[in-house]
């Protein structure tokens, strides 16, 4: 990348889906690429056991139900979430953007900074609490203008 031109990725995700996008020409932005989680259309109990475990009380016969310590989709959220921080982290120490801003829902989006390393860290331009993953690129203008440069092609 020649040193002049100045690259900002716009990392939107939730916890399931997320994709990258770059400012275009005329106030547009374009996919770079998109990622969705091998978990995204699955059940809690296809990701675990769908009922809490059983123990047996040491007096009597009785059996309660042992709660889970986490929700299976909860967890799998999580966990795409820290691979998109990893994969964001692996870009920002190959130097494939200068800039990054983070767009999720507000719980997605506070695990996404938690997992940043620093070189993505000191690359964070900003961030917006908003679920936008499923808007078009098209429409993403109104929910991203304070985002947007001129490309530095086009500079």
């Amino acid at each position: 990348m020649a040193a002049n031109k100045t690259m900002t990725w716009i990392l939107i995700a939730d916890g399931e889906h997320a994709r990258v996008v770059v400012p275009a020409a005329r106030q547009q932005f374009r996919t770079i690429s998109s990622l969705d989680s091998t978990t995204a259309h699955r059940r809690s109990a296809d990701l675990g056991t769908g009922e809490p475990g059983r123990s047996y009380e040491s007096a009597n016969p009785a059996r309660h139900a042992i709660e889970p310590k986490t929700d299976p989709h909860r967890a799998a959220k999580q966990d795409f979430v820290r691979y998109l921080a990893d994969q964001m982290n692996t870009a920002a120490t190959g130097g494939e953007y200068d800039h990054l801003v983070l767009v999720a829902p507000t719980h997605a989006l506070h695990d996404l900074r938690e997992a940043l390393g620093q070189e993505a860290v000191a690359r964070l331009a900003g961030t917006l609490a908003k679920d936008i993953v499923k808007v078009a690129d098209v429409d993403l203008a109104g929910h991203l203008e304070a985002f947007w440069h001129a490309p530095a092609e086009a500079a």
